[in-house]
């Protein structure tokens, strides 16, 4: 039973304003929610106004205790329809968002006009400098850490890379002469991992590199907050979690993921249409999806971060005709760097009927279309969940930050994936990769081991499951928790 309006526990939710961290916390914010939590979601100022654009909220009006607020991020103004460059945005969100999010946090804990106090404050771990805030006013802190637990793992050896002398790197030659290569194997729980498989802040010649040191501050932040929440399934990364949970010294972590799937288990509510798409959807895919045949369509998304160069474009581009195969394929408006994201006419008569190209989409619904039988992604947490508990193989081409880690993951661990080189794309390679995954036998066993995770994946997030029992546990704890 929900508290009494009066008694209602108030959390602010704060998201790192990049699209792959607002979805999942906005899906938190959903359960806590439901739970009889009044809800304060803090969105930048820039991520408001696309908001408002797309279409998908109305970010402007409260709904049954469910409120957004907003604050600056600290880059110019500027109205594109596009990713801000995330280690500008890093910068600029650890030097410029705290004296804004306290001054929000007091006027919240201010408002006598019907106004709750904040009782706990659940933020984003690549927002770590929030912790001040939670330190200096004693709100408890739960740490929501978006990306997958093997990335984690990842970046909490990063000092002892440095200890070793692995990184920063000796020259730039090593990005190319095969020292990337190298195999780790004193971490527990990533046997054969390489450096390059970690995320790629540690290719960097610069002992006081930002993302370097950003990373390392973020994972040390989160080992001291009150509670700290996964977005996984404990089947996924068992003995991931085993080799991490140790570290966590206040609290054991919330593993409750995916979070999407534990938001599908809400009763529809006036916050049932709320979503976080930065980007209008086309929904017009769904209706060419629909008379495809079964498993017959390669999906190709590239998230909301990731830029092209014009070649790789091309080369992408061709890999998928040569293949023969239909396929769908989201380009963003700013997939390209230093342009438009402009295909050649004779690619598009090529692969006319066959090739359907989208702004945007709603993922989820196309990895569950039966017409889907494969995933051509760049590995980032939210797209790899998705495709893991839709039970759709994947091609990997990893590019930034934890995407690395989850590709090798994927490929050698799982067994629901394969990658495709993402040093030098060629689109002989990619025509190779595509036919091996939708006809070959390696697609097959890829296959058969997603329909394995897809099972365990729902099985997690339903009534009594594993996610859905943790998160009961971290409600229970969030209304007694203190600082």
């Amino acid at each position: 039973m929900a508290p009494k309006t009066s008694e209602k526990p108030h959390a602010v939710c704060l998201p790192f304003p990049a699209q792959g961290h607002i979805t999942p916390m906005l899906h938190l914010s959903k359960l806590l929610h439901a739970r009889g939590f009044h809800i304060t979601f803090i969105n930048t100022e820039f991520n408001h106004r696309r908001l408002i654009k797309s279409g998908v909220m109305d970010p402007t009006v409260t709904l049954d205790g469910f409120r957004f607020e907003t604050i600056t991020d600290g880059l110019p103004t500027s109205d594109i329809d596009s990713t801000q460059n995330v280690i500008e945005l890093s910068e600029a969100t650890q030097k410029y968002c705290l004296y804004p999010l306290r001054q929000l946090i007091l006027r919240l804990n201010g408002d006598i006009d019907g106004g709750l106090p904040v009782t706990c404050m659940v933020v984003d771990a690549a927002m770590c400098f929030a912790q001040q805030i939670s330190d200096e006013l004693g709100i408890p802190d739960v740490v929501l850490w978006t990306m997958s637990n093997c990335s984690l793992l990842a970046y909490l050896h990063f000092d002892e890379l440095i200890q070793r002398g692995y990184v920063p790197l000796k020259d730039v030659n090593c990005l190319t002469n095969g020292y990337l290569d190298t195999r780790i194997d004193w971490i527990p729980a990533m046997p054969g991992i390489r450096l390059k498989d970690f995320p790629p802040f540690i290719r960097t010649v610069d002992p006081n590199d930002f993302m370097l040191g950003f990373c390392k501050q973020a994972v040390e932040q989160l080992l001291k907050a009150s509670a700290v929440i996964f977005n996984t399934f404990e089947e996924l990364e068992y003995e991931i979690i085993e080799a991490t949970k140790h570290k966590f010294k206040l609290q054991r972590p919330y593993t409750i993921g995916p979070l999407f799937a534990l938001c599908d288990q809400i009763p529809n509510t006036k916050l049932s249409p709320l979503k976080s798409n930065l980007w209008k959807e086309d929904m017009e895919c769904m209706e060419w999806l629909d008379k495809r045949g079964e498993g017959k369509v390669l999906y190709v998304n590239f998230g909301s971060i990731m830029v092209l160069t014009p070649e790789q474009l091309k080369e992408l581009a061709w890999g998928l005709a040569n293949s023969n195969h239909p396929f769908m394929w989201v380009i963003r408006s700013d997939l390209v760097s230093g342009g438009s994201a402009i295909l050649e006419q004779e690619f598009l008569e090529e692969t006319k009927g066959r090739g359907l190209l989208a702004s945007w989409c709603p993922q989820k619904q196309v990895l569950d279309h039966p017409s889907v039988g494969g995933f051509l992604t760049h590995n980032g947490w939210n797209s790899t969940l998705e495709s893991i508990h839709s039970g759709v193989p994947m091609l990997c081409w990893p590019f930034f930050a934890d995407q690395q880690t989850n590709s090798r993951f994927v490929c050698t661990v799982w067994g629901n994936g394969m990658e495709i080189d993402n040093e030098v794309v060629k689109r002989e390679k990619v025509e190779g990769a595509i036919k091996e995954l939708m006809e070959g036998e390696k697609g097959k066993e890829m296959r058969q081991n997603a329909m394995k995770w897809k099972k365990k994946a729902r099985k997690a997030t339903e009534v009594g499951g594993p996610s859905y029992i943790s998160f009961d546990r971290l409600v229970n704890d969030m209304l007694v928790m203190k600082r």
